[in-house]
């Protein structure tokens, strides 16, 4: 610094030295002239006086220069320091060692980098804003805001980016919710074979996506479009499966061929309306062939009534309520009589078809039942082999055991039906319990019957002999010797000469007959009990005679201490 002092300095010296050497100068040419003191003053008041001018424009220059750079820092810090403050940086503090000349240098310097990342940061958010407004727009949500004119920061920045990145990514979503919508929706009206209705629906499969806003009002909205269309759909689909299911009934009314039936049945690749439409022809073209048929209809007719009923277990008195079955006026109001009993039984059945099917069930393993008691009670029965009689056993403890699993969940089902119904459930005119009883004590009477009917023939067949007096210490019985089983005929009159001895003896098969116990039968009027505790206090009543193959081997295998007769087969040695 001290050395451009020292230049200067000696630069002004050389001015001084030469304004001196001028002035010598005009001092000698003005001597040589013989100018006078006067004229000399006045051309050196002129010399100073340029001088003067000279200087002192020089000097209001510099000092012009001097204020407009002192002006220019003041600018230049006062943009710089709003400048930082809006861009969020630093404010810039100028070296103190620096010149006024540097620091204006430096802050124009600084000023022009801070504008231009200023200009780039609002170019960067404009076009920010663009794409943030134009989301905002298809979702109809509230843009990112910023301060319009303010600078925005480095953070303000990322979170806008980060606002149109969320916002993009829901517009993917929803954008793929409508898509799977409109595509729903169309072929919903595509099977229906409708067109679309309201601007809704339009708007719903118009190809153009950006033309429909992305709400969730909207998306909503097409949501409901959806769930009509198909609830719609659905009534359609309804009402064509009840339409094909009168066709179908019809057609089995009216016998139509089957070629016939395919050709209806073999339509496909055609909107649900149009072929609601086609059934519904066909339905009002048998409707025509059936009023042209009345009687052959109503008897057809009946027979499916006949065959509800029979489901339903109607009694003979349940069928007779219904009075117009047994007209013969065949007439349209008999048939729509006809119809709406079958329509009223449909119902019933359908509603009750699990306790029905229950009983259907009990029906069959009770028949099941009787069948292998009955065998149970055939004289004949012991001459099976291969052990029929013990698995005939087996079968029929089984079904006792599943007739009572079945009774007790049916009374559950019927206690529960009738309490929601409020009113009885019959089974043959009579509640199931009771038809149960019923059928159980119908049983036991035709079983003692039966038993008494045997015994009875028993008794007519086989002729009263005296029986002879044996002689003391003889045996109780006749032993047939190994010649006596070897002949027919002497093995049976041995038998029959052992039979005289013994009043009661059955003189064809050479058994005693099983003493018969009479069960009182139970009246309507006493408690009814489980149907199988009776059997089983029956079969405790009944056990002199043989109930299954173990007890008739039981049976033949003991030994009486006297008045007893000892099968064939056992060894004589016993």
């Amino acid at each position: 610094m001290s050395r451009y002092t020292r230049k200067s300095e000696i630069l002004a010296s050389s001015v001084i030295s030469s304004t001196n050497q001028a002035l010598a100068t005009l001092m000698d040419i003005w001597d040589g002239l013989g100018i006078k003191e006067e004229m000399r003053l006045q051309r050196i008041e002129e010399v100073k006086k340029h001088i003067e001018e000279l200087f002192n424009r020089m000097i209001h220059e510099e000092r012009e220069m001097k204020d407009r750079i002192e002006k220019s820092i003041q600018f230049c810090i006062k943009q710089v320091k709003t400048l930082c403050h809006d861009l969020s940086i630093e404010e810039y503090k100028a070296d103190e060692n620096m010149t006024i000349l540097q620091i204006e240098r430096d802050l124009r310097v600084r000023l022009e980098l801070l504008s231009k990342q200023k200009n780039e940061r609002m170019e960067e958010l404009r076009i920010l804003q663009q794409q943030d407004q134009a989301l905002c727009s298809d979702l109809c949500v509230t843009p990112y805001y910023i301060p319009s004119g303010s600078i925005p920061s480095l953070v303000q920045l990322e979170e806008l980016k980060e606002h149109i990145k969320v916002q993009t990514e829901e517009k993917r979503k929803r954008l793929q919710v409508f898509s799977a919508l409109r595509a729903e929706i169309r072929q919903c009206l595509n099977e229906m074979g409708r067109q679309p209705e309201n601007s809704l629906e339009q708007d719903a499969i118009c190809d153009d996506e950006e033309s429909f806003f992305l709400t969730p009002e909207n998306i909503k909205a097409l949501t409901v479009l959806k769930a009509q269309l198909e609830l719609k759909k659905e009534a359609l689909m309804s009402t064509l499966n009840a339409v094909k299911e009168k066709v179908n009934s019809l057609w089995d009314l009216l016998q139509v061929t089957q070629e016939e039936r395919d050709s209806y049945q073999k339509i496909s690749e055609t909107s649900i309306y149009d072929e609601l439409k086609m059934w519904e022809s066909e339905l009002a073209r048998l409707e025509e062939l059936k009023m042209a048929n009345l009687k052959q209809v109503i008897l057809k007719i009946r027979e499916e009534l006949k065959d509800y009923w029979d489901k339903c277990f109607y009694s003979d008195e349940q069928r007779k309520e219904f009075s117009p079955y047994y007209c013969d006026d065949f007439t349209e109001d008999l048939l729509g009589q006809h119809d709406e009993e079958v329509v009223k039984m449909k119902m019933f059945y359908e509603k009750c078809k699990l306790i029905l099917d229950a009983v259907a069930k009990w029906e069959t393993n009770w028949t099941q039942f009787v069948i292998l008691e009955k065998k149970a009670c055939d004289p004949n029965r012991f001459s099976n082999r291969g052990g029929t009689l013990l698995k005939e056993e087996k079968e029929r403890a089984k079904l006792q055991k599943l007739l009572s699993k079945l009774e007790e969940e049916l009374k559950s089902r019927i206690d529960l039906w009738e309490a929601e119904q409020g009113r009885e459930f019959l089974i043959k005119g009579s509640k199931f319990m009771d038809y149960v009883a019923t059928q159980w004590e119908m049983w036991k009477q035709q079983k003692e019957r039966e038993k008494q009917d045997r015994t009875n023939k028993k008794e007519e067949t086989t002729p009263f002999k005296t029986p002879i007096k044996r002689p003391a210490g003889a045996c109780t019985q006749g032993t047939p010797s190994s010649k006596n089983r070897k002949l027919n005929g002497t093995t049976n009159s041995t038998m029959s000469r052992t039979n005289t001895t013994h009043p009661g003896v059955n003189l064809t098969t050479g058994k005693v007959p099983l003493p018969t116990i009479k069960t009182p039968l139970k009246s309507r009027d006493t408690p009814v009990r489980t149907p199988l505790q009776d059997n089983n206090k029956q079969t405790v009543a009944f056990s002199s005679q043989p109930g299954s193959y173990s007890e008739f081997k039981e049976e033949i295998s003991k030994k009486s201490s006297k008045n007893a007769i000892f099968n064939s087969t056992i060894n004589e040695n016993l």
